[in-house]
């Protein structure tokens, strides 16, 4: 398999870790879009979140678990952060193995271009 985040999990790509268990690896995105900003993966390939199967669910708990710590070790959990999941070409997905960016550090502006929900 030729896939980047896989090679990760495997350890023949180095990555800045913030956390690792059995069934999840947090790293330092190499392209910050915040101050903080890690990636939040499972360490089985599933392609998106709309190849997420029922026998997947507990999984996709574990790692909501590990976004949870990640932004404890991170101290972002009490200023707050967000966690994206963007899934298939619209969604700007560009590695295909299901992942969320955990992002903070600082105040986070609107959503999408096209919304301005969240400006002050």
């Amino acid at each position: 398999m030729d896939c980047l985040f896989c090679k990760i999990v495997e350890g023949s790509i180095p990555s800045n870790k913030v956390l690792e268990n059995e069934h999840v690896v947090v790293f330092h995105d190499i392209q910050p879009a915040a101050p903080t900003h890690v990636l939040v993966i499972p360490k089985k390939h599933i392609a998106s979140m709309n190849d997420v199967m029922a026998d997947d669910i507990a999984l996709i708990g574990e790692v909501h678990l590990a976004a949870q710590e990640a932004a404890k070790r991170l101290g972002v959990d009490e200023s707050g952060y967000r966690l994206i999941n963007n899934c298939g070409k619209d969604g700007e997905q560009t590695v295909h193995h299901l992942h969320y960016h955990l992002l903070g550090g600082t105040r986070l502006g609107a959503l999408t271009s096209l919304s301005d929900s969240h400006k002050s």
